[in-house]
Formats: structure tokens, sequence, C-alpha cells
């Protein structure tokens, strides 16, 4: 099986340069060959010649960067890289892994048997069973589970680390979400997924490139894909909080006309109140979902279409001990 290995970075060139390494051995081992696409995100310190280092080729056949003219974000960065792969390399399969040594080398021969088992007609994800990350993390990421669940209906189990087969891949490209989020698109649309355990790895060097603002955009982003769910949902809590406060308010009122007791002074100032407040809470939850609706009448970003857009060029590395990088490529 062809493989492209698709890797974003941004200024993480220590922690690849270790990946790198361990991807070569590991494919080596399994007796398998895969082509690197590194995509540098708009990095602001270029690749030092030591991340290259791989001496000959083992299992590792070609390692080529793709420059991007800006730094986009990760999930960007990945749609822009797969819709390259799709484009120029044309491989049987894609494998889609962070740069960081998170998602471990050795999982890659496991994701890509499993494709092979199923026949190549899935993407298949690699799902964690076991995290690296501290308390507070953990309890955060619990949090942002139950609310995707809650709003999306959907079970947030796996990243980006995965194998999709080429004769997936040409619709993934053509889905606008890819350009939000990658795991989140490929959901939406339907398209056939299965799942492996795997144990997340720790960081091979330096600090995660990734702030608490990009960290709550990436999971916003990924709901934002689940848009028309959202806001169906929140439509159907709105009416059921609506009947739900009228017939209480109706009850209240029947209650007091018929034992002969008054009303508190405050009843009706805080019966219209409430009433305002669900009521404006309805029009605002009707008026959302009917924005989403009807943007899909826009195209949209499709990645296949518009990718050369934020490509500046293509860098060959030879595998040898680096020293003069020639684009192969350029915009």
């Amino acid at each position: 099986m062809r493989l492209t290995l698709l890797v974003p970075v941004y200024n993480d060139w220590t922690a690849l340069g270790q990946l790198l390494e361990d991807l070569n051995r590991e494919l080596f081992r399994a007796n398998r060959r895969a082509s690197v696409l590194i995509v540098d995100d708009g990095s602001s310190t270029p690749a030092p010649d030591s991340t290259f280092d791989l001496i000959r080729p083992n299992g590792i056949t070609s390692v080529e960067i793709l420059h991007l003219r800006r730094n986009v974000g990760h999930q960007r960065a990945i749609a822009i890289g797969l819709a390259y792969v799709e484009a120029h390399c044309r491989p049987d399969a894609v494998v889609v892994m962070d740069g960081d040594g998170e998602d471990r080398p050795e999982d890659v021969h496991r994701l890509v048997t499993a494709l092979e088992q199923q026949g190549a007609t899935r993407i298949v994800f690699a799902e964690r069973t076991r995290r690296s990350e501290g308390f507070a993390f953990a309890v955060l990421y619990w949090l942002y589970r139950t609310i995707h669940l809650l709003l999306t209906g959907e079970r947030v189990r796996v990243g980006n680390f995965s194998v999709i087969p080429s004769t997936l891949l040409h619709r993934l490209v053509a889905i606008s979400d890819l350009w939000n989020h990658f795991a989140a698109a490929v959901f939406h649309a339907r398209i056939p997924y299965d799942s492996i355990p795997t144990v997340r790895g720790r960081r091979y060097a330096g600090q995660s490139q990734m702030s608490f603002v990009a960290l709550v955009t990436h999971g916003l982003s990924a709901m934002s894909v689940f848009g028309d769910r959202i806001g169906v949902r929140m439509l159907l809590v709105t009416c059921a909080w609506t009947l739900v406060t009228l017939a209480g308010a109706s009850c209240t009122v029947l209650w007091h006309v018929a034992t002969a007791t008054p009303l508190p002074a405050w009843f009706p100032y805080a019966g219209v109140a409430l009433l305002m407040f669900v009521f404006l809470a309805f029009t605002v939850s009707l008026a959302f979902v009917f924005s989403i609706l009807s943007s899909r009448r826009n195209i949209g970003f499709l990645p296949h279409r518009e990718y050369e857009h934020y490509v500046s060029h293509v860098d060959s590395v030879p595998m040898t001990y680096l020293h003069v990088q020639q684009p192969l490529y350029r915009h």
C-alpha cells in the first residue's frame, strides 16, 4: 500500500526530527514504506538541517515540506495538506498525525493494518483510551465532551490521528466543513469510519504551540460544524421551556382563583418578564436555525478548489544530511 504521512507543524522542529526518526524505524520494522508531507503552517522559524538527518531511506522513502503563505491554524493546515495530496500525490492511503509525538509512530502500522482488514472502505481513527495530560485538563476535557454531546448528539472520541483511503479522500476534500474541523467534518458528512483503541503518547520536546484561547476555538470549531443540529436542539428546548412556563403560570392563576387568595403583587411583573425572556430566546433560536439553513445556499470554501491560494512552495528534502532544499512547486 502506497502511504503518505501528513504532518502539520508550527515551529515544532525538534519534536518533528524525533518523530521522523521513530517513524523511519517503526515503518521499516513493519515492512512498510511511506512518503512524508510536512505542512509548515507559516512557522516563524525555519527548520534546522538536523531535523531531517535521516542519513538513508528505510521506512520513509521521501520527505517534502509544503510551505504555507501564512499561519492558518492546525485544522486548516490539515485541510490544505489533504487537498494537496489528493491533487499531486495520489497515494493509496493518507495518515494524518501530529508532529509532536503525542500520536505514537508505532500506532501507524496498527491503523493501516485495520484499514487493510476492512477493505479500505472506511476512515480509521485512533480512539484514545488513556491520555497523558494532567487532572485540570482532564476535568475541562470531560466538561467539553459533555457539552458537545448535549448540543450535537455526537460523542468526542477521536482526534486527527487517522488513516484515510484514497477512495474517500476525494470526497473529503470537497467538504466545506473540513476547513473548520477534520474529524467533525467526517462525522457530519456521514463518511463511513471505524476506530481502534490507542494510548496518547507524550510530547517529544518543547511546549505545545496551542494557547488556551486556541484550544477553546478548536473546540468551538468542532461544534460549529454541527450548527444545524445545535440550532434545532436549541429551538426544541426553547419551545419546551415556553410550554412549561405557560403551564406553570396558568396553574398558579387557577389555584389562586380556586382558593380565592390574591396573587402576590410581584407576580404580574415576574410573569411578564419571564414571558418576554422566553419569547426572546425562542426568537433568537428560530433566527439561528434559519441563518444556518440559509447558509447552505452558499458553496463556501472547498479545499480541493482553493487550497493553492495558501501554498507558497514545496521543498524536497534529500534523504542524506540536509544542506540545500530545492523548491519543487510554486503557486
